[in-house]
């Protein structure tokens, strides 16, 4: 079978510089969506997994085991445990056994010119104790907050979060949390977890701000003490009405309760994407049906139909190539990293092999089909009706 050679279909990409804008326009938003819908899905399933450590333990409130939030335990916990539980781990006499406070609050300006678009952000309450139980956070500038003082330190992605609603979270800068001034002190970066997303503060202060007296859970860290050791211990002291789980256990069991988001959000991407490639489909029909006579013309010369089919595959998989590229490139510039707020904290796109990988398989999908239809009604003509089309 005599083929035409492949600058015929690069020529042919220059002949209508719009409609073919057009289609690689079609083409890049089916895979940027589709990129971005695995990015998310990747980036909240990937950080729920890092996030908890095998060698810790959460205690929490008897009937709060789905969220720390809602759990309440009384004050004086974690000096119980330190003191009544061997083999938790140990750092120059400290133990690794960190009280903590988590609570979703509204965060907004210290000159009253707004609530940051109701921005609302995870804040926990802290000890010098939550560093050596969750090795994962670094201090990245500043320092961390003081003891009882109204100071904050901010996450990497929830300093981005904030940015995006035009909130200043650098040090030295005033966040205003549940109405209440604190100064920025620091950040801190937590790479793949949910930490990130967080605010911390300290512990006094945000129970003062809360308004309460009990904690929300004890972070526990074992050395050669395992989880049974702390179920038994929540099981003798009934007063305290506590519930031991592994913080790995409980990150798992939050990503298996968000999969229906995760599910949610992909349908939703893949919709959108359906009416993306529709309108692919429709630009590229239209570009090919006013080549008609073209084809009637390539026929007479002696080419088949099925070598004409391949070189319009041919131009469709260039457009589809330069579209999955851009695509690949505004999502790797505008998306990876990018902080999503959900109701652990927030998280980071994950714009990674997988979804680009995925961006470009969507605009290769978009192509093949742009292809086949334009292809089967043009080509089907008789020549002489073909030579003799307007358009």
């Amino acid at each position: 079978m005599r083929k035409l050679p492949l600058d015929h279909a690069v020529r042919n990409l220059g002949r209508s510089p719009l409609r073919t804008s057009l289609a690689i326009a079609a083409a890049t938003l089916v895979a940027l969506l589709a990129a971005g819908g695995v990015g998310f899905s990747r980036g909240m399933a990937g950080s729920l997994g890092s996030s908890g450590l095998a060698t810790n333990v959460i205690l929490l409130g008897t009937g709060s085991e789905e969220s720390i939030e809602r759990s309440e335990i009384p004050p004086g916990v974690a000096e119980i445990v330190a003191a009544s539980v061997d083999g938790i781990a140990r750092r120059r006499g400290q133990s690794f056994v960190s009280p903590e406070v988590h609570a979703a609050l509204p965060i907004g300006r210290d000159d009253g010119a707004g609530d940051g678009a109701g921005l609302v952000a995870v804040v926990r309450g802290v000890t010098s104790a939550a560093f050596l139980v969750h090795p994962q956070v670094r201090v990245v500038t500043g320092r961390a907050p003081e003891p009882g003082a109204d100071e904050a330190m901010v996450g990497g992605a929830a300093a981005s979060m904030l940015s995006a609603t035009g909130l200043e979270a650098a040090p030295g800068s005033t966040l205003v949390i549940a109405g209440r001034p604190f100064t920025v002190t620091g950040s801190f970066a937590a790479p793949g977890t949910v930490l990130g997303g967080e605010i911390w503060v300290p512990l006094a202060a945000l129970k003062t701000l809360t308004q309460r007296a009990t904690d929300s859970a004890v972070i526990v860290g074992l050395d050669t003490a395992e989880l049974a050791d702390l179920e038994t211990f929540a099981a003798i002291r009934t007063d305290l009405e506590l519930a031991a789980i592994g913080e790995a256990d409980y990150y798992a069991e939050l990503s298996r309760f968000l999969a229906p988001v995760r599910w949610l959000i992909g349908a939703t991407a893949l919709l959108v994407s359906l009416g993306g490639l529709l309108a692919g489909l429709g630009t590229l029909d239209a570009t090919f049906a006013a080549r008609i006579r073209e084809f009637g013309t390539l026929q007479a010369l002696g080419f088949r139909r099925r070598a004409i089919a391949l070189s319009m595959l041919a131009e469709s998989l260039l457009v589809a190539s330069l579209g999955g590229l851009l695509a690949g490139a505004i999502a790797l510039v505008a998306l990876d990293g990018l902080a999503v707020r959900s109701q652990m904290g927030s998280f980071a796109v994950e714009i990674g092999p997988a979804a680009l990988a995925t961006g470009v398989l969507a605009a290769l999908v978009l192509a093949v089909l742009g292809t086949a239809l334009p292809a089967f009604r043009c080509l089907r003509r008789p020549v002489p009706e073909a030579l003799k089309a307007t358009g």
